[in-house]
């Protein structure tokens, strides 16, 4: 069965679809389809989603543990993958990821498969940048893209100024 549901985050109205336990589809408010071609159920898997998607947004988790399967091509797919393998905080350039799959000519076409991305977010495009390290297209927009990626490099200065609080505090100690 190929279920869906709608919650209101941070960043608007998010769509989220899954069918046999796999999230196939994460939408934007402004993508969301005129007709629903899915049944409107918060099925458990769509309520972890959303409960990961907040804890994310909320800066309390890194790193998702869903069951992710996007449908595409054969080279789409190995560009979401490669997506996958850029940490949380960093970024990465077009350049970059089609480097990592070992197709360095293959930039534009690391950009298509990016914005084709079904499942933003979960699998992180908004973390490739431009060469010239400015913000370039996503499809929820570069209000958004910077927003996702100002999150992740506070959550990661935070942590920063923890572990010196914590050397610092274990020094004085010793």
């Amino acid at each position: 069965m190929k279920a869906c549901f709608y919650r209101r985050t941070s960043l608007g109205m998010i769509r989220i679809e899954e069918e046999n336990e796999r999230i196939t589809r994460l939408s934007f408010e402004s993508e969301f389809p005129d007709q629903e071609e899915c049944e409107i159920v918060e099925t458990a898997c769509l309520w972890q989603a959303f409960v990961q998607l907040r804890q994310y947004l909320d800066g309390e988790r890194q790193q998702f543990e869903l069951i992710l399967q996007p449908q595409g091509t054969a080279f789409q797919k190995e560009a979401w993958q490669a997506l996958l393998d850029i940490p949380y905080g960093q970024t990465r350039t077009y350049r970059q990821q089609a480097e990592s799959i070992g197709r360095p000519k293959a930039v534009r076409a690391i950009g298509m498969a990016n914005h084709r991305n079904p499942i933003p977010i979960f699998i992180p495009c908004h973390r490739v940048i431009g060469s010239r390290n400015e913000l370039v297209g996503y499809r929820g927009g570069l209000a958004m893209k910077k927003q996702l990626l100002e999150l992740e490099r506070t959550v990661m200065a935070r942590q920063r100024e923890e572990e010196i609080r914590k050397t610092v505090g274990q020094e004085e100690k010793g």
